[in-house]
């Protein structure tokens, strides 16, 4: 009777929520925690209540056909048969390559290859899958298109139709059901969101410490990215050693005054000053009182965060730093990479801590990038806020698919050459709205190390990158090879410390 091709979507996508389009934050205009009802076009979409995802057919009229019910209807779904025209044409639009030019010769080895993928790489190939209304009887001329919706509409439609109009909820919305056996067992009873593999049940399948390992899909075990996006392991107990260094040495408590904005330490947007934050706290000794670090507050009024980095202003600093990162075992996140990517050679070139307490719209970004595919920015978690939405949004490799990932103890995320990345929105504490508990305010610290083999297809693109931004108080690194300092070699012959 009639092939259609298949809008595959999300049950969300349906969905309605409460929103507040004057609201003050970004991250405000929309709650996701109250659902207000669901869109029209959810009356079209065909699926099944275990299943995430819903199909909507797009071809002219099938719309159209109303619901017969088990006794009138004269239509039923069907997947394209092997071997007609309708099952070539999508077998081949749905499993074809960029390049591929249409033959209609073409015989499929595949057929109906929707089925046995998850509903997540179904729904990225939306419009390519179809299914086809075959009569169940002779139809007579002028005899409506009658399909049967299915049990659970049928309830839904009564319980509608039997309350009182004006004790409806709102209008009628409800998705139209397929058979049984249609939807194919790995449709049902799965998930829609994307979930990394290697983070997804760390307590029962540990992060090896040393290794580095593209992050997978846990859906289908395809790489995020295999260019770009990479997890670390780290030796057990790394953040709590590194932490404990940043808390003796004063960066902690500089960290939160500048994120509570205490009297002497509130910075405009864009701008930096240089502190001594040995001289913050009594577990610092006369060595890290000489050390100086700059703090600058990163465009907040463009990207609405109190987003401050932190790092080495001096020598003493930086030295510092390079030694602490060693002593708490970072070594071996270095040398994960190293061999991973068969490089000869790494130097830590410029590493920073980063604190924040609330972000309403942070950029999407890369910090690295066309250096050969020779660096990468390491990122581990110091500070986090128990029972919060995941901190940072990587962007696969497609640039269509964005996941969001929480910080984990003693776990890297690295991203190389255009690894793009964002801070996702959160509120732990305003303090333009302040109750007067500076003190006590939740705050989030993380730390980033710039690593990379250094050469001549890269030095000068690497000299940009780091003086990109100011301050850059150690670009002169960058002005002659081989590196003055360098923390690993394949040989073994380097290290931070």
């Amino acid at each position: 009777v009639l092939t259609t091709p298949l809008i595959a979507l999300r049950r969300d996508d349906f969905r309605i929520y409460k929103s507040d389009p004057d609201a003050k934050h970004v991250r405000d205009t929309v709650d996701k925690s109250t659902v207000i009802g669901d869109e029209l076009l959810f009356n079209y979409a065909y699926g099944h209540p275990d299943s995430p995802m819903l199909l909507v057919p797009n071809a002219p009229m099938a719309n159209f056909i109303n619901h017969g019910g088990e006794e009138d209807a004269n239509v039923q779904i069907r997947w394209p048969t092997a071997g007609s025209k309708t099952a070539r044409l999508f077998d081949w639009v749905y499993n074809r390559q960029k390049e591929d030019i249409y033959d209609d010769k073409f015989e499929s080895t595949n057929h109906n290859a929707w089925l046995k993928d998850h509903p997540i790489d179904v729904m990225e190939k939306s419009g390519k899958l179809a299914f086809e209304y075959v009569a169940l009887r002779d139809i007579e001329e002028d005899e409506e298109i009658l399909i049967d919706y299915g049990p659970l509409w049928d309830d839904a439609w009564y319980t509608f139709q039997a309350t009182h109009p004006y004790a409806r909820s709102g209008y009628f919305r409800h998705s139209i059901g397929v058979p049984d056996g249609f939807y194919p067992d790995n449709w049902l009873d799965v998930t829609d969101q994307y979930e990394i593999a290697e983070i997804q049940d760390l307590e029962n399948n540990p992060l090896e410490p040393g290794v580095a390992l593209p992050m997978t899909w846990a859906h289908n075990g395809k790489a995020l990215s295999p260019k770009y996006g990479y997890i670390v392991g780290l030796e057990k107990g790394f953040s709590d050693r590194f932490l404990a260094y940043s808390e003796e040495t004063g960066v902690i408590e500089l960290y939160r005054k500048l994120l509570t904005e205490q009297e002497g330490f509130r910075l405009e947007s864009d701008e930096f000053t240089t502190y001594k934050p040995g001289a913050l706290t009594n577990t610092s000794n006369a060595s890290d009182e000489e050390m100086e670090f700059f703090a600058q507050k990163y465009k907040a009024n463009i990207y609405r965060f109190n987003m401050h980095f932190i790092a080495a202003w001096n020598e003493a600093a930086r030295k510092s730093v390079i030694d602490g990162l060693g002593d708490a075992g970072f070594d071996l996140a270095v040398k994960a990479v190293g061999e991973r990517f068969g490089y000869d050679n790494i130097t830590c070139f410029h590493a920073s801590y980063m604190g924040m307490t609330h972000c309403d719209k942070a950029l999407m970004h890369s910090d690295i990038y066309a250096t050969n595919d020779k660096s990468w920015n390491i990122v581990f978690p110091l500070i986090t806020v128990e029972g919060t939405e995941p901190e940072l949004n990587i962007m696969a490799e497609d640039m269509n698919t964005v996941v969001g990932v929480h910080y984990l103890k003693d776990i890297a995320y690295a991203m190389g050459d255009f690894g793009f990345h964002q801070t996702r929105p959160s509120n732990y504490f305003d303090p333009s709205q302040s109750d007067g508990e500076e003190s006590a305010a939740p705050i989030r610290v993380v730390f980033g190390a710039y690593c990379s083999q250094i050469d001549e297809t890269n030095i000068a693109m690497l000299r940009h990158i780091y003086d990109g931004d100011d301050p850059a108080p150690f670009a002169d690194q960058f002005t002659e090879l081989p590196m003055r300092e360098i923390h690993w070699t394949k040989t073994g012959s380097a290290t931070l410390r």
